[in-house]
């Protein structure tokens, strides 16, 4: 049975992805800041910004094989940032969950990943993250996860020779809490999508970046 672990499984993509996989017979390990207050008391509790949540989480699965890794966990930050107006503070608190937090967990989890058959890390970007394609606006979002994305490629280089495959996903403007109920693409159909390009890896994808229906997105 192979083994997938996500960040942020409380909500939105990450309980969506984390039930698609247990439907399929996966073994799922739940992760999110408050297990009980999410009212998933089973999910491993992880605050992916905070160092020793990390640690005491690599500590907690050290030994077990982890065949996919969803970074999953992430936050909008200020929506209306422009110059004369940017929260500084904000932008350093945004930085620390999409871009530090996806690279430790990574790190602390990299033997588990190695050690699988799968051998996968997918870091949940976005296309706003890709300078190619940046209409502007939503300073702190952009430079965020356009800074994982370039992290994500250093992650993939280093790990290639130990058989493990990285890559940044899109998963659409979804219909989530972040994303507001105009969003274009329903949660099923992101979750859905994220899953079969994951299915369909191979080495040669490895370092690079993907909308959820298997698109090659431009950096």
């Amino acid at each position: 049975m192979p083994t997938v672990l996500i960040t942020g499984a409380s909500r939105g993509i990450g309980k969506a992805l984390a039930d698609q996989y247990e439907g399929d017979g996966w073994d799922v390990i739940r992760t999110c800041r408050d297990p009980k207050g999410a009212g998933i008391p089973d999910a491993l509790k992880l605050d992916v910004t905070d160092h020793d949540d990390v640690c005491d989480a690599a500590e907690a699965l050290s030994g077990r094989p982890i065949d996919v890794l969803i970074n999953n966990a992430g936050v909008i930050g200020q929506r209306d940032a422009a110059l004369g107006s940017i929260d500084y503070r904000l932008w350093e608190e945004t930085f620390r969950t999409n871009t530090l937090a996806p690279i430790r967990v990574a790190e602390a989890l990299v033997a588990n990943v190695a050690a699988s058959d799968r051998k996968t890390m997918v870091f949940i970007s976005s296309v706003m993250g890709s300078i190619a394609r940046n209409a502007g606006g939503h300073y702190l979002y952009r430079s965020t996860k356009a800074a994982l994305n370039a992290a994500m490629v250093s992650v993939s280089r280093e790990l290639a020779p130990r058989g493990v495959i990285c890559i940044s996903m899109h998963p659409g403007w979804v219909q989530t809490e972040m994303g507001g109920p105009t969003a274009a693409v329903t949660v099923p159909d992101s979750s859905t999508g994220i899953r079969r390009v994951v299915a369909g890896l191979q080495s040669s994808d490895n370092g690079r970046f993907y909308d959820y229906d298997g698109a090659e997105i431009p950096w």
